[in-house]
């Protein structure tokens, strides 16, 4: 009898899987969440061609790209609530058909406006899909199966962000950018279907969502309130910052402070709530605070840097989108291995804590790497340098999932999953306005900086606007290389966040989730 067909040794009261083996339900729930993890970041690079069909400019583009980022940022605070009201495989399933139909909606757009909606309607219903995938996982699994099953989440959680520019580039110039969509219709009817049959609700969680309905839903409204406008105006500050200058913009400063008055009264609001929409308390968990911290961090490097390659390999070394995307997409097969070899060796390590302090200080060593680079570096140098950084990143993000769940109570999953994706996706929008607003300002510095030695044209050989064009580009590429300077030196100061974890020395098992 094969592996996926072998029943479960024993059956966890929360296990999606039921009687069958639970690893066949884990291939089936991460269909949805890497087409959704995919479509974060495979549009990116179709944005001059999206610009160009639809006859809109660039920078009206950019909303294809903060309009999904802002709907998922709005859902993913209340999927673990949305899940435990409307059942966990119904909204996972809602979330699939929904995310379905917006794609085939994208993949139809006549013009801009109506792509917009469509790319909403992708960012509300894909925002559940990552959580609750882990929230199954979570209580799928006994504890001893901890660190494999986070490793089999990495290659998910990790992966399709990183192919996604190489997938984006090779549809958009073989096919159309409309490919970049359609793609996603027939995995997502796939994944419907199988997870109908292969994913199972608990009676357990069947028996408290009726109990909850028979004491009458409490519905946090002015909760609800405060996490669209607090999140809706926090993303939107972070992906607006640099195209409308910074704070500079009036705009810009009415999202700031609304963002920041928002949240800081959700905070409060979801502290003292009876029945709130998002369950503060589990940041009393110090092993979950933490965790959340370091997945922050960990999705501002890999999409922070997702960003900054293609886009820095094509601005200054002449790559296409298809090369650029090649590039990521090598590293994202190692990444494969090293995530395989980490659900193997994490398992067996007594003190998780030294694993992530030593996934920080190798992630800050292979980023620091890149800030050696110059304009004659070579593709295959490129292709090594990322697969040194990314084979780091499971070395950080196992140990800390595994660690994020020790202690917290067995009906939390579904609330903690939510909150761990909100950190990395918020993390991922930090990185990626971190690089572009730290890029402007570094180039400008240097810039001026060079320009200070060009007093004249008679005192070189090159006309004046040639020396100022090559001086623009050093200043740039010395912009490039800050911003990988600063990220490792962000994670190199992280590190005694690592030995801040309450020590476990065995695995422990905790009844009913993982």
């Amino acid at each position: 009898m094969s592996m996926l067909n072998k029943p479960a040794a024993h059956e966890l009261p929360r296990s999606a899987a039921g009687k069958r083996n639970p690893w066949l339900m884990a291939i089936v729930a991460s269909i949805a969440t890497f087409m959704e993890l995919l479509d974060s970041t495979i549009a990116n690079v179709s944005l001059y061609h999206i610009s160009a069909s639809l006859s809109v400019s660039y920078n009206e583009s950019l909303w294809v790209l903060t309009s999904y980022i802002v709907a998922n940022a709005l859902v993913l605070p209340i999927s673990g609530w949305l899940s435990g009201m409307l059942g966990r495989k119904r909204y996972y399933m809602l979330s699939i058909a929904g995310f379905t139909l917006g794609s085939l909606f994208c993949s139809i757009a006549p013009n801009l406006e109506c792509l917009i909606v469509a790319r909403v309607i992708q960012g509300i219903c894909g925002g559940g899909l990552a959580p609750v995938e882990q929230s199954m996982l979570t209580d799928s699994f006994p504890a001893e199966k901890r660190a494999q099953v986070f490793a089999f989440y990495g290659v998910t959680v990790l992966f399709a962000p990183a192919i996604g520019p190489f997938v984006g580039g090779w549809l958009t110039e073989n096919l159309s950018w409309h490919w970049v969509f359609l793609i996603n219709v027939p995995v997502g009817i796939l994944s419907l279907l199988l997870s109908y049959y292969f994913i199972i609700e608990p009676p357990l969680l069947v028996a408290e969502r009726r109990q909850r309905q028979a004491g009458g839903w409490r519905i946090d409204y002015i909760g609800l309130s405060l996490v669209v406008v607090g999140f809706g105006a926090l993303q939107l500050f972070l992906d607006r910052f640099e195209i409308y200058d910074g704070f500079s913009s009036s705009l810009i400063i009415t999202l700031a402070v609304t963002a920041g008055f928002s949240l800081g009264l959700l905070v409060l609001w979801e502290w003292f709530c009876p029945a709130p929409v998002m369950n503060i308390h589990l940041l009393r968990h110090r092993n979950f605070a933490l965790s959340c911290a370091l997945i922050f961090l960990l999705g501002m490097l890999v999409y922070g840097s997702t960003q900054l390659l293609p886009q820095m390999t094509q601005e200054l070394f002449g790559y296409t989108a298809t090369l650029a995307g090649k590039m990521l997409g090598i590293g994202g097969l190692f990444l494969i291995g090293s995530v395989t070899l980490m659900g193997r060796v994490a398992g067996r390590v007594a003190h998780q804590q030294w694993l992530v302090a030593i996934g920080l200080a190798g992630v800050a060593w292979s980023t620091w790497r890149f800030s050696a680079l110059n304009l004659d570096t070579d593709f295959s140098t490129f292709v090594l340098a990322r697969i040194v950084q990314v084979i780091w990143f499971p070395v950080l993000l196992i140990p800390v999932s595994t660690l994020a769940y020790e202690g917290l109570p067995e009906n939390s999953s579904n609330e903690a999953a939510a909150f761990a994706a909100l950190m990395r996706n918020i993390g991922g929008s930090v990185g990626i306005a971190l690089v572009a607003n730290v890029l402007h300002m570094r180039t400008n510095l240097h810039y001026s900086r060079i320009s200070e030695n060009i007093t004249g044209a008679t005192q070189f050989s090159l006309p004046l606007d040639e020396l100022r064009t090559l001086a623009l580009s050093q200043a740039r590429i010395m912009g490039y290389m800050d911003i990988f300077w600063l990220l490792a030196a962000i994670c190199l100061l992280s590190i005694p966040l690592a030995f801040w974890f309450r020590r476990t020395t065995t695995v422990r098992r905790v009844s009913g989730h993982v």
